[in-house]
């Protein structure tokens, strides 16, 4: 089962990427994972990738593309595979459509968890990270994980810590925006490469605004 997921910043596109990893014991596929293996094997691929990056550019798609593909001929791809993070917009999804048919490599499924961008931008300014355990959730605008309240002061839902503190990024609006508006871009950014693949593989919606729960059960059915 080879997949591509997608779903703007917010969606909790990397949790239910690690759920159906799981579940179908595929290995889930990030192209910033992609880069930095290159680029410490110093594979040919990874000194040109270093190149543009060392410059502050963009690495091509002439660079990208087979690095993906070398990854996902792996031997533990051979019964499938989640790529997460490309393409991130229309030319690069038509750039990976055409890479795969050469290579004769199915596209099986595309996933998108559909989310509006203002909860999508809610959700990542309501991020709360416990100082105990960073990975005890915590957000202010998602119910199901809603930091509890204690003597007037707002603390961790898990454990109880008064230490919640929020990260800078999660923060900017301005580079959340930014972010976003790539995503939502119906006509060159990553929505009009989800509907580049509606003409041509099964796209699977997943409603992203229930709880992890709800939406991991939605998406593997769907899936099954």
């Amino acid at each position: 089962m080879n997949i591509l997921i997608f779903g703007p910043n917010g969606s909790g596109k990397g949790t239910q990427g690690a759920i159906v990893q799981k579940k179908f014991n595929v290995p889930h596929i990030e192209t910033g994972v992609i880069f930095r293996e290159n680029i410490s094997k110093g594979t040919e691929l990874g000194k040109e990738a270093k190149a543009y990056i060392d410059r502050g550019d963009l690495v091509p798609d002439g660079i990208t593309i087979p690095m993906i593909l070398n990854r996902i001929k792996q031997d533990d791809c051979k019964t499938g595979w989640l790529l997460d993070g490309f393409p991130r917009n229309l030319a690069q999804a038509e750039a990976m459509w055409d890479a795969l048919l050469k290579e004769g490599i199915k596209l099986d499924y595309v996933v998108e968890i559909v989310l509006d961008r203002q909860t999508s931008k809610n959700r990542i300014m309501g991020r709360r990270l416990c100082a105990v355990d960073n990975n005890h959730p915590n957000n202010i605008f998602i119910d199901a994980i809603k930091p509890a309240e204690k003597d007037g002061k707002m603390v961790c839902r898990v454990c109880g810590s008064d230490q919640l503190s929020t990260r800078a990024d999660d923060q900017d609006e301005e580079a959340i925006g930014k972010r976003h508006g790539i995503y939502y871009d119906t006509k060159t950014g990553t929505l009009a490469a989800v509907n580049f693949f509606k003409d041509r593989v099964k796209v699977i919606e997943v409603d992203g605004l229930p709880g992890v729960k709800e939406v991991s059960e939605d998406l593997l059915k769907k899936l099954s």
